[in-house]
């Protein structure tokens, strides 16, 4: 077993989120990866309250045990979302896009456990003052949403500027990453994509096929110009966006042309206008698996690696 801060801090027996994936991380799969051990989250994205709520309590009839809620900042229903998080009581809430201080209190009222995405330095310094409880520092190999830098540049300047337990994130599917994560400072981490290969994961059959078939050059990052980038699988839809981001296109219609695009690859799998979300690590997802024993997985190889780790020094 790999000692973690996170471990205590949560009441966990890994120290391993699963990402909260908009319109993918429902309460089925978040139960799951809580009943395997780790953190399951589910995702609140840009969905209204009712549905975050009804996910909140799939997942609490499905386990005993803690999970969490992911809020999208940016989201025209987060204030709802993060009253409803308060008033349902979720262990933790993570939090990307955006800066949640104005929650704090409510959450911390409702003895919730802080935990923001953070994609840089001066981000992980401000989430420190306002009274996070851990860090996310995600690199911009994940999918969804990305920053600038990578996970191996981010985390240890993360941690060089924070006393709280930091997660790593992005571009880890297996115990190498967690053992990675280890040696640049984390005490924990967060995988995305490795979970969309897990039973539980309720996408359509079409988008979980090309996760498993994805190749090292598989995604491509578009949105750059908006002022939000977002990593996915190179289809039809991101080689057309791209296009369109770089034409004369108004920024208005270029962002129009990408709403409800997760919706249709989540839901019908349409590779036209569907658009796949997928970090960098998708190559490297070989085969469906119970979440639980995606988790039990990743950390005995962690385990193993790390135990061996003095091969390596005289």
């Amino acid at each position: 077993m790999i000692p973690s801060r996170l471990c205590d801090l949560l009441g966990i027996q890994y120290p391993l989120f699963q990402g909260g994936m908009a319109w993918i991380a429902d309460g089925k799969l978040a139960a799951a990866v809580s009943n395997g051990g780790g953190l399951g989250v589910v995702a609140a994205g840009n969905a209204p309250g009712e549905y975050v709520r009804e996910q909140i309590r799939i997942a609490a009839s499905l386990t005993d045990k803690p999970f969490g809620v992911n809020i999208m900042l940016m989201s025209p229903f987060a204030d709802e979302v993060a009253r409803i998080a308060a008033e349902e009581r979720v262990a933790v809430v993570t939090t990307g896009a955006g800066n949640p201080a104005k929650y704090m209190e409510m959450w911390q009222g409702a003895d919730i456990k802080v935990i923001p995405v953070v994609a840089s330095v001066a981000m992980a310094k401000l989430m420190t003052r306002v009274g996070a409880s851990a860090l996310i520092a995600e690199g911009g190999e994940s999918g969804g949403h990305v920053g600038e830098l990578t996970t191996m540049v981010l985390v240890p300047q993360v941690c060089d500027v924070t006393d709280l337990p930091v997660l790593a994130a992005g571009g880890i599917a297996d115990g190498r990453g967690v053992a990675a994560a280890w040696m640049l400072g984390a005490c924990g981490v967060q995988m995305g994509t490795r979970f969309l290969s897990a039973y539980e994961c309720s996408i359509h059959p079409t988008y979980k096929e090309k996760i498993l078939k994805a190749g090292d050059l598989a995604t491509i990052v578009t949105g750059k110009r908006l002022g939000h980038p977002v990593r996915s699988l190179r289809t039809q839809f991101a080689r057309e966006y791209i296009k369109a981001e770089y034409s004369s296109m108004p920024d208005d219609e270029l962002e129009e042309l990408g709403t409800g695009a997760l919706r249709l690859a989540v839901q019908e799998g349409d590779l036209q206008k569907g658009c796949f979300l997928s970090g960098q690590i998708a190559a490297m997802v070989k085969r469906e698996q119970p979440a639980a024993d995606i988790i039990r997985e990743v950390m005995e190889q962690a385990e193993t690696i790390l135990k061996g780790a003095s091969k390596w020094v005289k």
